[in-house]
């Protein structure tokens, strides 16, 4: 029993340790570049802790940046133009490797769903 138990802590450490060594709070502040879907549509932004300023379609957008943990943060436009603006758009990282997350989003209550990868250009 205590080996099985041994092993058992064995594993979760050692899954734990391995993988991709990336530290995903270097994704709070930087220039950006994000794709869309299948990579159709593209914007670029520059965030810091609390704000990022976004161009898509040659429009700019600011957006107030909150983060609930590391792996998730929510935007919510400084200055919203039609009630859609206004609700709040939800960020999930589902993975990191060295210079890009994928991520999942959607507006707050909504069914609206939109996949894409953010690359980091620089600092």
């Amino acid at each position: 029993m205590r080996f099985l138990i041994y092993m058992i802590l064995t594993s979760v450490f050692i899954s734990c340790n391995t993988g991709n060594k990336t530290d995903v709070t270097l994704f709070r502040k930087g220039h950006f570049k994000t794709y869309l879907g299948e990579r159709k549509d593209s914007s670029n932004f520059y965030r810091t802790e609390k704000i990022q300023i976004e161009t898509y379609k040659n429009q700019v957008d600011t957006f107030s940046v909150y983060w609930k943990s590391n792996f998730e943060y929510e935007l919510r436009k400084v200055n919203p133009k039609n009630k859609l603006d206004s609700i709040p758009f939800i960020v999930k990282i589902t993975a990191i490797k060295n210079n890009y997350y994928k991520f999942k989003g959607s507006y707050l209550g909504s069914n609206f769903k939109q996949e894409g990868i953010t690359y980091k250009i620089e600092e």
